[in-house]
C-alpha cells in the first residue's frame, strides 16, 4: 500500500530528503518546485516504507488505506500528478532508481570558526535560517522578536482549525533552548536597539520580519467603520496582542470578503464554522465567545477574475466543501463563471466547483430566522467599487456581470488581497515591492546584513517555501564569511545582553518562553483544548517572569 500527501502539505521538502526511492516530486532541484500547490507521492514507485510520514513536520502524509473518507480524494490527487509521465527507468541493483550526480552547494574550510549571528523574527523564515546555521555550522544564534513570545506566522497566522500545520512549530521550538541560542523576545529593532547596534555585536544579522501589513483596495469608504483587513481579523482570532483590543462586530448577517486566496477562504470558514467545533482548537478565547454570539449566516467571497484564476489552493477549497453545516455555492451572476466551470477538466481548479449549487446573491442579507443555514458564496468576475454606510446600515457596491453594479447589504467588509512588508529602520527599502533590496539574500549596501522570507521575496509561498529561501540566504552569508567579507563585531554576546536589558526591562528569554508555553498548555488542559493563549503583552511578560522566578527558587 502506498502513501499519499494530504491537505496540510507545507512544501518544505523534508520528505523528499528521506525518501529512499525518490518517489516524491517536485524536488527542490526541479523547475516545478515552488509553483505546485503541494508535493506528490508517485504510487507506482512508493515502497510503503513510511520514512516520509515520520519526517513530515505537519503530519500531512498517511497510508492510502488509512485515509479518512474526507481525505480519500488525495490518493487520486497524488496519482493524477503522475498521469502521462514516463515511468522511471528500471535499474539493476539495490538502488531502485537512477541517482543523480551528488551536489555539494557549500564548501566550508576545515578551520572555519564559529560565527555569532542575530536572527530578527522567530516565524518560519527566521527559524529555518536559525536551524540551518545550528545544524550545519558552529554558529551562535541570537533570536530576536518584537513580541514577547516566539512563533510568528505559525502562532498568529495559521487558522486554529489547521492543527496539523501548526505542528511545524514543534520542529522550531526544539531550537529555542539550544545551547548555542540566546533569545531576546520583546525587542524591536528601531525602538529598543538600532540596526547598527545589532551589527556591532554580531558577525551577521538576518532579518526575517515578514510582511506585517495589508494591501489597500483604494475605494471610497474603505477607511470607515465595518471595514477591516484580513490581517487584523486573523490576528484577532489568533490572540495576537496587538489585535485583542480592537474587537470585531459580528452583529450583521452577511460579510463580504474581497480576495480569493487561502487567507480569504480561512476567514470565510472561521466566520461560519460551528463555534463548538472551534472550541477544541487554540482559537483566542475572546474570538470564540464572539463567534458563539455571532449573527453571521453568509459570507460572500469576491474574486476579480474567473474560477480558473482563483488564487486559493485545491486542498483549501476541498476542505471548504467538507465543512459540516455550511453550504458552499457559486454565484452565477456572470455567464463566464458557469461557462468556465462547465468547460474545465476534472483536475482544473474551476472543475472542482462542478456540482456546487449556483445562485444569485440577493441585495439584502439572508436573515437569521429558523431554517436559515450558513453558507459561503463564491462570486467571481466581481470586485468592490465603494463601501456605503448610512443610518440604515452598510452595503458594499460591487460590479455585476452586465457592466453595472449592485449593492450587497453587509455588516463588514474584509479585504484579503495580499500582505505587504514595512520598512525596518536602518535598512534600505523598496516601496514598490514592499521588500528589502538584496542579492541572494545579501542586503544591498549593508555588509553583514541579510534578509529571508517575505521581506526578501515578497508575500508569496507558504511555510515550507521559507526553507529553500533560508538555505539560499544562509549559503550567501557563509560564502561571505569564507571570503572575509563580514565586518568584525566590536561587542560580544554579554555586552549585547546588557544593552537590551538596559533598554527594555521586560525582555523574555528562553526560560520565560518555556513558562509561557507551560501556562498556556495548563490552561488548555483545564478547558479540553491544546492551549489557551495569553492574549496581551502584559499577560505574556508577567507569566514569563513568574515562571522564571519559580524555577529559580526551586
Amino acid at each position: 500500500m502506498t502513501y499519499a500527501i494530504t491537505q496540510t502539505c507545507c512544501n518544505d521538502a523534508t520528505c523528499v530528503a528521506v525518501c529512499p526511492v525518490n518517489c516524491i516530486h517536485p524536488t527542490p532541484e526541479e523547475r516545478a518546485f515552488g509553483s505546485t500547490e503541494m508535493l506528490h507521492i508517485d504510487p507506482r514507485a512508493c515502497i510503503d516504507c513510511g520514512a516520509c510520514a515520520d519526517a513530515c513536520p505537519v503530519d500531512a502524509i498517511f497510508p492510502v488505506d488509512a485515509l479518512s473518507a474526507g481525505q480519500r480524494e488525495y490518493a487520486d490527487i497524488n496519482a493524477a500528478y503522475y498521469e502521462g509521465a514516463e515511468p522511471a527507468p528500471e535499474v539493476a541493483g539495490p538502488n531502485f532508481h537512477v541517482w543523480g550526480e551528488p551536489v555539494f552547494g557549500r564548501s566550508l574550510p576545515s578551520d572555519f570558526g564559529p560565527l555569532r549571528v542575530a536572527v530578527v523574527g522567530t516565524g518560519p523564515a527566521g527559524m529555518y535560517a536559525a536551524q540551518d546555521l545550528l545544524l550545519h555550522t558552529a554558529a551562535e544564534v541570537t533570536l530576536i522578536d518584537r513580541l514577547p513570545v516566539a512563533g510568528g506566522l505559525v502562532r498568529y497566522g495559521v487558522a486554529p482549525d489547521h492543527p496539523g500545520t501548526k505542528k511545524v512549530g514543534d520542529t522550531f521550538s526544539r531550537f529555542h533552548a539550544h545551547p548555542r541560542v540566546r533569545m531576546h523576545l520583546g525587542i524591536e529593532v528601531g525602538r529598543d536597539v538600532t540596526a547598527q547596534e545589532l551589527a556591532a555585536h554580531h558577525d551577521a544579522v538576518v532579518y526575517a520580519v515578514g510582511a506585517s501589513t495589508d494591501r489597500r483596495l483604494g475605494i471610497p469608504g474603505e477607511e470607515g467603520p465595518g471595514c477591516l483587513s484580513a490581517t487584523s481579523f486573523v490576528a484577532w482570532y489568533n490572540a495576537h496582542p496587538e489585535a485583542v483590543a480592537q474587537g470585531v462586530d459580528l452583529s450583521a448577517e452577511r460579510v463580504v470578503v474581497v480576495g480569493n486566496g487561502n487567507v480569504a477562504l480561512d476567514v470565510a470558514r472561521i466566520l461560519v464554522a460551528d463555534p463548538e467545533a472551534l472550541a477544541g482548537t487554540d482559537i483566542a478565547a475572546h474570538a470564540l465567545e464572539a463567534l458563539r454570539a455571532s449573527r453571521v449566516r453568509e459570507v460572500v467571497v469576491l474574486g476579480r477574475r474567473g474560477p480558473g484564476d482563483a488564487a486559493y489552493t485545491r486542498s483549501e477549497l476541498l476542505a471548504l466543501k467538507r465543512l459540516e453545516g455550511v453550504e458552499l455555492v457559486v454565484d452565477d451572476h456572470d455567464p463566464r463563471t458557469a461557462a468556465a466551470i462547465d468547460a474545465a477538466g476534472a483536475g482544473d481548479r474551476a472543475g472542482l466547483l462542478r456540482g456546487l449549487a449556483r445562485v444569485r446573491t440577493a441585495a439584502v442579507s439572508p436573515g437569521s430566522g429558523r431554517g436559515v443555514g450558513r453558507r459561503i458564496v463564491l462570486r467571481f468576475h466581481s470586485e468592490p467599487v465603494e463601501v456605503l454606510a448610512d443610518g440604515g446600515g452598510r452595503a458594499v457596491r460591487v460590479t455585476d456581470g452586465g457592466g453595472g453594479t449592485v449593492d450587497l447589504a453587509a455588516g463588514m467588509l474584509l479585504r484579503a488581497i495580499g500582505y505587504r512588508g514595512l520598512p525596518v529602520p536602518g535598512l534600505p527599502f523598496d516601496e514598490a515591492s514592499g521588500t528589502v533590496p538584496h542579492e541572494g539574500g545579501r542586503i544591498a549596501g549593508l555588509p553583514g546584513g541579510y534578509v529571508v522570507g517575505w521581506i526578501k521575496r515578497g508575500p508569496s509561498g507558504g511555510i515550507g517555501a521559507n526553507r529553500t529561501c533560508a538555505a539560499e540566504t544562509v549559503g550567501t552569508l557563509l560564502a561571505d564569511a569564507v571570503a572575509g567579507a563580514l565586518p568584525a563585531p566590536t561587542g560580544d554576546a554579554k555586552a549585547f545582553r546588557r544593552l537590551v536589558r538596559r533598554r527594555n526591562r521586560r525582555v523574555v528569554d528562553a526560560r520565560g518562553l518555556a513558562a509561557i508555553d507551560r501556562a498556556e498548555r495548563d490552561r488548555g488542559r483545564r478547558d479540553g483544548r491544546p492551549r489557551v493563549k495569553l492574549a496581551t503583552v502584559e499577560e505574556l511578560v508577567a507569566t514569563a517572569r513568574a515562571g522564571r522566578v519559580l524555577r529559580l527558587t526551586r
